[in-house]
C-alpha cells in the first residue's frame, strides 16, 4: 500500500453534539467538518481513551492507556516530566522511522521538564513552580525528543494553565515578563477558566489558534516546495474549543450562539483552511485526514449553551467531560482518504483514539513489537469498509476517568469501564468524574434505579442514554466484564499479542 501523508487535527473538548453532521440540532454551523464527512467517513461510535486531556493525549500518541503509567491526573504550568518514556515507541517516532517528516503545532499537554536556574527539573503543577523556570535552559523531554521533527506550541492548555508562552522546539524564545490580568478578559460564563499566570509579550489569547494555523500552513507549504516526495505526519492540536472561549476577532459574533459557538465555528474554519491548503498544494489526494477530539464537552459550555442557545454539545449522550458516561468520551471522528475511504460513508464500529498507532503501522507496513501500542487495534479495515457484516474490529474497549484530588481529598482517583458490543460496564458508582448531587449539574441527575449496586451495566442498544442500571439483572455479564478489566490491568495490555 502506498504510504499517504497523514494530517491529524485534534480539537480540545469538542463534543459529539458540537458538530452539525453528528447533530442536526446543532446551533453552530460546521461546514468544513460537514464537507470532510461528505468526502470521507464518519465514525459514530468513536471514543477518546480518557475523559480529560493529558491521559487521552498520552494514549493517542502511544497506543497505551495512560493509567498504566501510574501517574493519574492532568498537568498544569510546569507539570511533568513527560509521561512518554524516552524508550517508548510513539506515533510520530514510528512514522519518522519510516521516512516521514513529522511536526506538531499547538497544544502538547503530556508533560515537560522545565529546569530551574540550577538545572534541576521542576515537574510541579501550579503557579509557584512557573516562577522558578530558567528560560535560558532547554527542555530535555519536549515533543522533538518524542518523535517530532518540529514543534511550536504550548506546554498545557494555552489560555488556562499558569504559563502563557510559546515553545519553539525545546525552548521558550520569548519569556514571560508579567502576570496576566484576568480582569481584562470578556465577562461571560465561558471566559472564566483562566488561571492567573506568567504572560509573555505577544501572547494574544484571542489569536492562539490563528498562530497555530499559520505554523501548520507554513509547514505544508515548505514541505511541498522542498520535499514533495517525502511523506509527512502533521499533528495540528488546537486550543479550540477549550475554555476560556475567546474566539479570534474575525469570528466574534458570527454564529448567534455566543462566544462558545463562535469558538466552535473558528475550529471549523481551521479545519477548512488546512483542507484548502492541501487542495492548493496538490496534496489532498495523497493525504489521510483525521479530525477528532480529546474528550467530551466541558461542563460550563454544556450547561450554558443548553440554557442560552438551545445547543447541546453532548447530544444525544448522558454526561460530559470527566464523566465515564458516553458524553465524556464518545467523540466525533471523521476521516478522509481519497480513493481508499468511501465518500459519504459511516461506520458504527467501536473504535478508540488509542488505535491510531496500530492503524498507521498497518498503513505503513510496520510490524509493531509487543512492548508498543499495548491497547492499540488496527482499525484500517473499518476505515476501508472491509470487515464482514457483524464483525467487530475491537472485541473490547477500555475507558478511564478520574475524580480530581480536590473531590477525593487526596490523590486523583482512577475509575475504569469496559465496552463489549452492546454492553458497557462501569466498575464504579456514579459518573466517575463530575458531581451531580449539587450545583449546576444537579438538574441533570437521573434517578439511580439500582442504588445498592457497586457498579453499572448498560445495554446501549436499547438504552443509549444509560438510564437503567442492569447490574443485578445480568450478574453473569457483570462478572465476565469485570474479569476482563482485571485481566487487562494485570496483563498490561488489552490488544492481542502480535509476535509469535
Amino acid at each position: 500500500m502506498e504510504r499517504p501523508n497523514i494530517l491529524l487535527i485534534l480539537a480540545d473538548d469538542l463534543g459529539y453534539g458540537d458538530v452539525a453532521c453528528y447533530n442536526p440540532q446543532s446551533r453552530v454551523p460546521t461546514p468544513n467538518l460537514d464537507r470532510l464527512a461528505a468526502e470521507g467517513m464518519s465514525f459514530t461510535d468513536a471514543h477518546s481513551p480518557a475523559t480529560v486531556c493529558t491521559p487521552s493525549r498520552y494514549s493517542m500518541l502511544t497506543g497505551r492507556m495512560e493509567f498504566r503509567t501510574g501517574v493519574p491526573g492532568v498537568f498544569t504550568g510546569a507539570g511533568g516530566p513527560c509521561l512518554i518514556e524516552e524508550s517508548r515507541l510513539t506515533l510520530p517516532g514510528m512514522l519518522r522511522d519510516q521516512g516521514y517528516a513529522t511536526a506538531l503545532y499547538g497544544k502538547w499537554h503530556v508533560g515537560l521538564s522545565f529546569l530551574d536556574r540550577d538545572g534541576r527539573p521542576i515537574n510541579e503543577n501550579g503557579f509557584d513552580p512557573v516562577e522558578r523556570i530558567d528560560y535560558a535552559r532547554a527542555i530535555p523531554d519536549a515533543p522533538i525528543h518524542r518523535g517530532f521533527d518540529h514543534f511550536y506550541g504550548t506546554a498545557c492548555c494555552p489560555t488556562t494553565d499558569f504559563l502563557y508562552a510559546y515553545i519553539d522546539g525545546d525552548r521558550i524564545p520569548v519569556a514571560p515578563t508579567r502576570l496576566h490580568d484576568r480582569s481584562v478578559l470578556p465577562d461571560h460564563p465561558y471566559s472564566r477558566d483562566c488561571r492567573t499566570g506568567w504572560f509573555a509579550p505577544g501572547f494574544d489569547f484571542e489569536e492562539i489558534d490563528m498562530v497555530f494555523l499559520e505554523r501548520s500552513v507554513q509547514f505544508l507549504e515548505r514541505h511541498a516546495a522542498q520535499s514533495p516526495e517525502q511523506p509527512f505526519f502533521l499533528f495540528h492540536s488546537t486550543q479550540g474549543v477549550h475554555l476560556p472561549s475567546l474566539p479570534g476577532k474575525a469570528f466574534q459574533g458570527k454564529t448567534g450562539a455566543g462566544p462558545h459557538g463562535d469558538f466552535i465555528y473558528e475550529f471549523d474554519h481551521v479545519v477548512g483552511e488546512l483542507l484548502a491548503t492541501l487542495d492548493r498544494l496538490g496534496l489532498a489526494d495523497d493525504t489521510l485526514v483525521m479530525v477528532t477530539s480529546d474528550n467530551g464537552p466541558e461542563v460550563t459550555s454544556v450547561v450554558n449553551m443548553r440554557r442560552d442557545h438551545d445547543h447541546d454539545g453532548a447530544r444525544p449522550w448522558r454526561g460530559m467531560k470527566r464523566d465515564q458516561w458516553e458524553g465524556g468520551h464518545r467523540v466525533p471522528f471523521v476521516v478522509r482518504w481519497p480513493e481508499r475511504i468511501a465518500a459519504g460513508s459511516e461506520s458504527d464500529q467501536t473504535v478508540c483514539l488509542c488505535d491510531l498507532l496500530a492503524t498507521c503501522a498497518a498503513i505503513t507496513g510496520v510490524d509493531l513489537p509487543d512492548d508498543a501500542g499495548e491497547d492499540s487495534y488496527d482499525i484500517l479495515p473499518a476505515m476501508l469498509g472491509q470487515p464482514p457484516a457483524g464483525e467487530a474490529v475491537r472485541a473490547h474497549t477500555l475507558h478511564q476517568s478520574f475524580l480530581s484530588n480536590t473531590a477525593t481529598g487526596g490523590e486523583p482517583a482512577l475509575y475504569l469501564a469496559l465496552r463489549r458490543g452492546k454492553w458497557k460496564y462501569l466498575d464504579h458508582r456514579g459518573s466517575g468524574g463530575n458531581d451531580y448531587s449539587k450545583g449546576e449539574l444537579k438538574q441533570y441527575a437521573l434517578p439511580e434505579k439500582a442504588p445498592d449496586a457497586p457498579g453499572q451495566l448498560y445495554d446501549l442498544d436499547v438504552d443509549p442514554g444509560e438510564t437503567t442500571n442492569l447490574y443485578f439483572e445480568h450478574p453473569r455479564i457483570v462478572t465476565e466484564l469485570k474479569a476482563v478489566i482485571d485481566r487487562f490491568v494485570d496483563s498490561g495490555r488489552s490488544a492481542p499479542l502480535r509476535q509469535p
